[in-house]
């Protein structure tokens, strides 16, 4: 016996419309000297120029240093994942102090 869904099913011309909206930022760089387009995230960005300012890097210096040491299928890929290594990095009690920040708790609010 097959059962009705309860959810409504968006239109065609509606589900075709947030296919075609987009949150991601498209720029280019250039990677080791060529020129290329990438599409990531706001959020994305921002961590990546937050990053370039805190090693004293250019966009596409890092950007080249990430693609030379990326084993992820596509740079964006690669990206998204330094990002998350490297922030994970300083989030370490060693990562926060050597930030200036003090001592992480050891246990947070609920």
């Amino acid at each position: 016996m097959r059962r009705e869904s309860t959810h409504p099913h968006p239109s065609s011309d509606a589900t075709e419309l947030l296919r075609s909206v987009s949150t991601l930022i498209n720029r280019n760089v250039t990677v080791a000297g060529r020129r290329t387009s990438m599409r990531l995230e706001p959020a994305m960005w921002d961590a990546l120029q937050q990053l370039c300012r805190r090693e004293g890097k250019t966009l596409n210096e890092l950007v080249t240093e990430i693609d030379r040491q990326r084993s992820e299928s596509s740079l964006t890929a690669a990206i998204r994942v330094y990002l998350l290594r490297y922030f994970c990095a300083a989030a370490t009690d060693e990562g926060h102090r050597l930030a200036g920040h003090g001592a992480l708790p050891h246990h947070f609010p609920v």
